[in-house]
């Protein structure tokens, strides 16, 4: 074990106080706020190419293929670089391993990538992110996929 990872071994995990759903839910409303509008204005400039008629890439619009790859890398870039989003900072909270070592790619591709595009794409996962105000460290489905879980950062 580097010495790293011995020092996150050590710390004990009766301190940590787990974020609770409706906290990790303003979060996530502060972060798609901040996602939509930086996508408005980076994709603005659509509107003008093609007279105004969105580009379709089969069922896709060129907008809404770059949009949605935007949401994902601002989820997984933020989350490696910052262990929080921009929404999480906002409310003092971040992601942690549960085993509480730094967080690895393999991880966040699982929790962020993966966990988020099957609570988007099926209506009833989504539904299902409830299940954070019913587990005992407060862990949605993409938390349990992730080996995550969200803490306050005290």
């Amino acid at each position: 074990m580097s010495e790293e990872q011995v020092e996150y071994a050590q710390v004990p995990t009766t301190d940590r106080r787990y974020a609770g759903f409706w906290m990790r839910f303003w979060a996530y409303l502060a972060d798609l706020i901040i996602v939509f509008s930086i996508n408005g204005i980076l994709f603005i400039p659509f509107k003008f190419i093609n007279d105004g008629v969105s580009m379709d890439i089969g069922f896709w619009t060129v907008t809404g293929i770059l949009g949605s790859a935007f949401f994902y890398l601002y989820f997984l870039l933020m989350t490696k670089s910052f262990n929080q989003t921009l929404g999480k900072m906002i409310f003092g909270l971040k992601v942690i391993r549960e085993d509480a070592a730094p967080l690895q790619w393999s991880d966040l591709l699982f929790r962020e990538v993966v966990g988020r595009f099957i609570q988007r794409v099926f209506f009833i996962t989504g539904v299902l992110y409830i299940v954070v105000a019913f587990t005992a460290q407060k862990q949605g489905i993409h938390d349990m996929i992730g080996s995550t879980r969200v803490v306050f950062d005290d």
